[in-house]
Order: C-alpha cells, then sequence, then structure tokens
C-alpha cells in the first residue's frame, strides 16, 4: 500500500501545483514560528539557502509528528540579494522600499523541499532561480502597487510573476516551480524512487 502524501502548507500555490500533477494527498500547515525559527538563523549567518532548507525540515518534521504514517512534504523559499534576505512586506511602503531593491538588479529565489517520514528527513533539495528585475522609477513602482492593492503584501517581493508582476522583469532563468515555491521535477522523482506514486 502506498504511503499517504501530506503537503505541510496552506499555500494555494503549492497545492495547485501538486493537486495540477496528479497526486493524492492532504494539506496541513505547519504549527511552527517562522520568524522565530529564522531570526537565529540570520543572527548566526545563516545562508538564504541553509534557511530555506532548515524551515522546510521543520515544516516536515512538526506535521510528521502529527501523522507519523505519513510521507510529509515541507517546502520554503527565501528571496536574497547578495546576502540580504527578503521577508514579506509588512505595509505598503515597505512592499515600494522592496521593490527599489531589487529595480535594475538580479535576485534569486531559493526553494527548498524536503521528505520526512515518522520524523525522520529522507530527502531533500534545494533549487534556484535567478530574476532580474527591470529598472523601475518611484511613480511606476507607485501606480504598480496601487493596481495591485494588498496582493503585493502575499509574496516575499512585493510581486507575483503570475499576475501583473510579470511587467517588472527583464529576464528569469530558472522554472516555474522552483519560483512558485515547490520544485516539482526533483520532488516527483523522488516520490517515484519512494514508491509513493505511480513510476
Amino acid at each position: 500500500m502506498k504511503p499517504k502524501l501530506i503537503l505541510a502548507s496552506s499555500s494555494p500555490f503549492r497545492r495547485m501545483l501538486m493537486e495540477n500533477a496528479g497526486l493524492s494527498f492532504e494539506a496541513h500547515a505547519a504549527a511552527i514560528d517562522e520568524r522565530a525559527l529564522e531570526a537565529p538563523l540570520e543572527k548566526a549567518g545563516a545562508t538564504p539557502d541553509a534557511v530555506a532548507l532548515i524551515l522546510a525540515k521543520a515544516k516536515a518534521e512538526e506535521v510528521s509528528r502529527r501523522f507519523p504514517d505519513g510521507l510529509v512534504i515541507g517546502s520554503d523559499q527565501t528571496m536574497s540579494l547578495g546576502d540580504r534576505v527578503f521577508h514579506k512586506p509588512k505595509d505598503m511602503a515597505e512592499a515600494a522600499g522592496h521593490l527599489q531593491a531589487l529595480s535594475g538588479v538580479t535576485h534569486r529565489l531559493n526553494s527548498a523541499v524536503a521528505i520526512v517520514s515518522n520524523g525522520v528527513v529522507l530527502w531533500d533539495h534545494l533549487a534556484h532561480a535567478e530574476l532580474r528585475m527591470r529598472p523601475l522609477s518611484a511613480d511606476f513602482i507607485a501606480r504598480h502597487l496601487t493596481r495591485v492593492g494588498e496582493r503585493a503584501l502575499s509574496s516575499v517581493g512585493a510581486y507575483q510573476l503570475e499576475g501583473q508582476g510579470i511587467q517588472l522583469f527583464e529576464k528569469i532563468e530558472g522554472d516555474y516551480f522552483t519560483i512558485l515555491g515547490l520544485p516539482m521535477l526533483p520532488l516527483l522523482k523522488k516520490l517515484r524512487e519512494l514508491g509513493a506514486i505511480d513510476g
């Protein structure tokens, strides 16, 4: 019998990716305080890659404690510009600040995924996407944020590539799944290897 697949996330985007791939799964959000976990890591100088991996594993481990017989998939994404790690903007002024900082430069999305069973990490993986934003004037940023409204506060970079955020970019390197925060191709490969999905 195939193990029950559980996605340790409340993200509608990650659920959509799993559903679109035809996977049968349950979704249960991890009961962890991400910022509380992240703060000491950042203070200790952890890289954006390390933070994403640690959080992906922590989410899967927490949900695995509640569903010990499931194969739990945890994921996390950080966004970095050099050494600076970005967080979701608290308000529209901070969203404008994010876009000004990203204007005309290339930033990186670091997407981590982990599979945990019975509290044991069976596998983890990290994927990257590089995104170059075109130079943006302060006036354009203000108009753009007026158009997209509160949606700008729901993502770490204050943009959604699947919406009007695509207009902010001039170059993108990396796959769609990594950008949305769940590297599907390596995940599906591992699930096949584990016998969790039809191979």
